[in-house]
């Protein structure tokens, strides 16, 4: 019985919003990253590459794109993208978080070439 209820709560918890509050659509939804790989996964999966905010969590991510671009996505995968490490003193590359949004066959986003 004690099992039922801690599913309960965590199916509960899980589809909650929680960037949303204090983040506009634009902040959540950062830009789509536009590289070789990521290219082709939207020519030939229809997969789509977004750089969001570190706040944001998947359930933020497909209400986003459903407002802003007025697709249904199937799959949301996040991940954490480390930091590349200094070379003399510089920061190469800062640690981000990136969405990989799979959608139903037929439906496109338009991103600026």
């Amino acid at each position: 019985m004690v099992f039922k209820t801690i599913l309960r709560k965590r199916a509960e918890k899980s589809t909650r919003v929680k960037a949303l509050e204090n983040f506009g659509l634009y902040d959540i939804l950062g830009k789509p990253l536009v590289t070789e790989k990521a290219y082709k996964q939207v020519e030939n999966l229809n997969v789509y590459t977004f750089r969001i905010h570190t706040t944001a969590n998947k359930n933020d991510v497909k209400v986003a794109l459903t407002k802003l671009y007025g697709v249904s996505p199937v799959s949301v995968r996040i991940v954490r993208v480390p930091p590349k490490a200094r070379t003399q003193r510089k920061l190469v590359r800062r640690a981000f978080k990136k969405a990989v949004v799979t959608l139903k066959q037929g439906e496109k986003i338009e991103l600026a070439a």
